[in-house]
């Protein structure tokens, strides 16, 4: 993972305020720097879920929906 990244979700952001002022256009750097932070974003997630530090909802609340 990309470590020289401390926090993507504001960077991220930062690139939709962007590409909505930009008539939902992208340049090619843009778009390299939000194909880089997604997938940074998406590595950090799946580090998460592999150390078992995601919430996945109560059972109890599963056993009552059956």
């Amino acid at each position: 993972m990309n470590e020289t990244i401390a926090n993507v979700l504001p960077h991220l952001k930062e690139l939709q305020i962007v590409w909505r002022k930009q008539d939902f256009v992208l340049s090619s750097q843009q778009q390299e720097e939000y194909n880089l932070l997604i997938a940074t974003r998406r590595e950090r997630v799946q580090q998460l879920y592999q150390e078992g530090r995601v919430f996945k909802g109560s059972y109890k609340a599963k056993e009552e929906e059956f």
